[in-house]
Formats: structure tokens, sequence, C-alpha cells
């Protein structure tokens, strides 16, 4: 008996071709909205926990607040100076502090210019190899600068695939940078960080010098002697700091990260985004919801002779009421499963594009069966919803008042 419900509602639905297209139009936008936005969101979240791979549980990160849309230090009231790294340097549970300097420049190469970020190397020999280990600075050509190295910088892989100033750059290129020239030491291999990828870097002492720099600091990464006193050092660093420039709580102008806490704002974020995504997906779910109630209450008063027939050869209400249901859920599962298809090609298109850009994988999409498989079943209840009232109203009509309407 099911079966032949199915076959009747399925008989029903193709019949009425175009009608039927246009009918799940409105729920097939909203889902593709859905699995699209969604997939890339988690994509993109994946993308941003990716850049954060560089901070581990046993380091934080110190850094100037309100610092604007520039680079750390660029519009900062109060900077980080000497004076405040030797505060936290004598803050129990500190086992090391290095402190950087990042500013953007203008960078000359083949007769083109472009500002890139230049990142600071640590002063010291030893705390420069502990970035090397620590953020994976592996090298793909070329060799790293030390201590001593003076006018050299090494650059990030985007440098060596992406053709920026219309001319290979390699080991040996000398590059002007601000004014005077440095000459490329090395080139770094793909690193899961964008920002590593697109910097240059140079010796602390070149960036002073270059940007005459006094005693100014943009961040400062600690690593602490065990990452399960993380927190009750990053409490320690903010109140020594307040105290040492008097302010109370709450007034705070720098800020001490651990990163938990900056990668979990960041997914707060993302959270919102996707919450307003649902959000206008499902006032098109809504309008596909609508435009099912008006297509089967216009089908109950075209279809008249045809339930005053089925009722005549002894159909019940049961019977009319369940087709009807059958066919909106239909049409809403159908709609759901064309809304799948492409939200997960638009995500893939626009992923490809973002990564073709780039010249990386900078954008991936996140399948997520669970979220599919919700949004199919989501497009059926929403079907059976809508046709719920005019199925109702269907299986309420008389054999004799069906037939005499249709006359």
């Amino acid at each position: 008996m099911i079966k032949d419900y199915f076959i009747l509602a399925l008989r029903n639905i193709k019949s009425r071709g175009i009608r039927s297209v246009l009918t799940m139009l409105g729920v097939f936008i909203g889902i593709a909205a859905v699995v699209s936005l969604i997939s890339l969101g988690q994509g993109l979240q994946e993308a941003i926990t990716g850049q954060f791979s560089t901070l581990s549980a046993d380091r934080l990160l110190i850094q100037n607040s309100g610092t604007g849309f520039g680079p750390p230090g660029s519009t900062s009231v109060s900077k980080l100076t000497a004076h405040d790294f030797k505060i936290i340097e004598g803050v129990s549970g500190v086992d090391r502090a290095i402190k950087r300097t990042l500013r953007i420049g203008k960078i000359e190469y083949n007769k083109v210019a472009r500002f890139e970020f230049i990142g600071s190397l640590p002063e010291e020999q030893e705390d420069i190899d502990y970035m090397y280990d620590t953020f994976e600075m592996k090298l793909d050509s070329g060799k790293l600068i030390s201590a001593s190295d003076s006018g050299s910088v090494i650059l990030g892989n985007d440098f060596l695939t992406d053709n920026r100033y219309d001319k290979d750059i390699r080991v040996g290129t000398v590059l002007d940078i601000q004014g005077k020239k440095f000459r490329v030491q090395g080139i770094l291999k793909k690193m899961s960080s964008f920002q590593f990828n697109s910097a240059i870097f140079m010796s602390e002492k070149d960036m002073k010098d270059l940007f005459n720099i006094k005693d100014e600091i943009d961040f400062i990464v600690v690593q602490v002697d065990d990452k399960d006193n993380l927190d009750r050092i990053a409490k320690d660093i903010a109140e020594k700091l307040r105290r040492d420039r008097h302010l109370d709580k709450g007034e705070e102008d720098f800020s001490v990260e651990t990163p938990v806490q900056a990668l979990g704002a960041v997914n707060t974020i993302l959270n919102i985004i996707n919450i307003i995504v649902v959000g206008i997906a499902a006032i098109s779910l809504l309008v596909g919801g609508i435009g099912i109630t008006n297509t089967f209450f216009t089908s109950v008063l075209e279809r008249t002779k045809e339930i005053g027939t089925m009722k005549a050869v002894g159909a019940k209400n049961k019977d009319i009421l369940i087709i009807f249901l059958i066919e909106s859920a239909l049409l809403g599962f159908v709609g759901g499963i064309i809304g799948v298809i492409l939200g997960l090609g638009l995500a893939f298109t626009v992923a490809g594009i973002a990564n073709s850009a780039f010249g990386y994988t900078i954008l991936a999409v996140q399948v997520s069966y669970p979220l599919i498989f919700s949004a199919l079943i989501f497009s059926s209840v929403i079907g059976i919803i809508a046709g719920l009232i005019p199925a109702f109203q269907a299986s309420k009509l008389k054999p004799v008042e069906a037939l005499r309407r249709w006359n």
C-alpha cells in the first residue's frame, strides 16, 4: 500500500513538470545556501585554526592593544618597551621571552614596487634557532640567517611561486627594501601559516636601522616552563604590567593571550557568521515552504475530480491525506537533494577560485555528512509542514461535493 502511495505521488509530481520545479525553487536555494556557506565556513575555520598551529600550548603572546588595522605597533597608543620586556622576563615560570617587530615596507624589484610584511628575527642566536625550530621554518633553498648576518633576508615561499614581481626571485637576488639593498639569502618551504609564506624576515638590527626603531617592541613571545601553569603565568604577567603602568584591571593597553583565548575569539566570530548564514538561508526555506503550501492549495482545487473519483471507489480520508503529504515531503526532499548538490558545487567552486588566486590551499571545503543528512531531513519536514493544511483540506472533501465542484 505504501509503495502505491509513493508511485502515485511521484506520478502526480512528474505530471506537473515545471510547476513542481518552481515549487522546489525556494527549498533548494535555501538548502544550497546553508550547505555551501557552512561547508566553506567550516573550511575557513580549519584554515584559521591552522594559522594558530604556530602557537603551542606552552606559549603566550603579549602585544600592544589598539593596533587598529595596521601591523602591530603601527597605531598603538602605548607601545611595549625594553622595560616591559625585563618585567616579563622576571615573572616566575617564564622560561624564555623573545622580542619581535613587524612592519610593512616598500619593496622594489624589476621596476615593480609592492608593500610587504617584514618581520624581525631575534637578536640572540639561541632565540633564532628556537624560532626556526618552533615555527618549523625549513629551507626550500639557500641558508637561514644567523645572528651575525647583516644585509640579508629570507623570504616566505610565496615569493618563489607567485611571480609577484614579474620576474623570478631566487637565492642571491637583490631587493630594494625601504631604499636599501638586501640580498636574498634563503627561501622557506611552504608553511601552514599564510602570514609566514608571504613575509620577509631580517635581523633585528637591520629592522631597527631600516625603520628607525628605538625602544619599541611590537609583540613578545613567551615560553613557559610548564604548560599546566600557562593561565597562572599569563595572569602574573598582566598583573605586573598593570602595576608598573599604574593601570586598574580592565584598563589594560596591552594584551596577554594564550593560544586557547586567541583561537576561541576567532571561533566565536566564525560561529556568529554561521548563525547569520543559517538565518538568511532559513528565510529562503520559509519562502520555499510558502511556495509548497500555495502549490498544494491550488492542486486541491485542480484535482477535485481526482479526489472525488478516488473517494467514490473507496479511498478513505487518511489515504488522500497520506498521498498529499507524501507529495509535499517528496517535493521538499528532492528540493533538498538539488540544494545539497548545488551547495557543494558552489562551495568547491569558490574554494577553487580562492586557492587559485592565492596560489596555495587557503580554503578547503569541509563536507559534513551530518550537515547533509540534517539538510535533507529538514527540507522534507518543511515540505510536510507546508503541505499539511492543503492535504487535510483535500482529505475532508466529500465525493459528491468534489465531483459537483469539478463539473
